[in-house]
């Protein structure tokens, strides 16, 4: 697995930073959510469910070198760009993280997060375990939740079972993941993707808690006024 780099330091501070969020200029408050773990894990599963219950939440699409998957459509799923031109936008400074995983280039375009902040709107990445850390150093004030396995049995089976990689590239994945596994205790929130049902609901509860708190105004300032003679 490659190296995860993130495009300048703390880009959001151009619009302002609030402790719970991204305060634009018009005074919203956009919450960023940052979903990861392992390949194979069950990502994108739980955050359809989660939008599924949580519409107001749009998701940041990422760019990818890979090829698409049956089902998947550009724009929607992925923007896949040829490598020539997912190289090209890196130099351009497009990407607020980017890395290589599995051969292949992955990252998160600037413009992405930033139609979605500039609007007040809440977003939701799906990235792997070092873009997510990449994406918390520059962005403090997003919300991370690493997803885990049942068990390391457990995520080699749907790693299999899903049928895109070879016996050589399901190993390498799998050997990704236990390394990635370690991380959870940097994370706030870990939900373990056992059952789907019970999984997809301690996601809402805890993005709805993070949205709840978003939009709860500031405390007022009791401090006396300064007496004057």
């Amino acid at each position: 697995m490659g190296s995860r780099s993130v495009s300048g330091e703390s880009w959001l501070s151009s619009y302002g930073v609030a402790e719970r969020g991204a305060v634009t200029t018009s005074g919203a408050v956009a919450q960023v959510f940052v979903i990861t773990g392992p390949s194979g894990v069950g990502k994108g599963t739980l955050i359809r469910g989660l939008r599924e219950r949580v519409p107001e939440l749009e998701l940041s699409v990422s760019a990818t070198t890979r090829a698409p998957r049956p089902g998947e459509h550009d724009g929607v799923d992925y923007h896949f760009l040829a490598p020539e031109e997912f190289e090209r936008r890196v130099t351009a400074g497009e990407f607020v993280e980017h890395a290589t995983y599995s051969g292949n280039r992955y990252g998160t375009l600037r413009s992405e997060l930033e139609r979605h902040v500039t609007a007040g709107v809440p977003v939701v990445l799906e990235i792997e375990v070092q873009g997510a850390r990449q994406v918390r150093a520059a962005m403090p004030e997003a919300c991370a939740v690493f997803i885990a396995p049942p068990s390391v049995g457990a995520l080699k089976a749907r790693l299999v079972g899903r049928g895109t990689d070879s016996p050589e590239q399901v190993e390498e994945r799998l050997a990704t993941a236990v390394r990635e596994l370690a991380a959870q205790p940097e994370f706030e929130y870990v939900v373990v993707n056992d059952r789907l049902e019970q999984a997809v609901a301690e996601l809402v509860a805890i993005v709805q808690a993070k949205l709840a708190a978003s939009r709860r105004p500031a405390p007022a300032n009791l401090e006396d006024p300064e007496e004057t003679d």
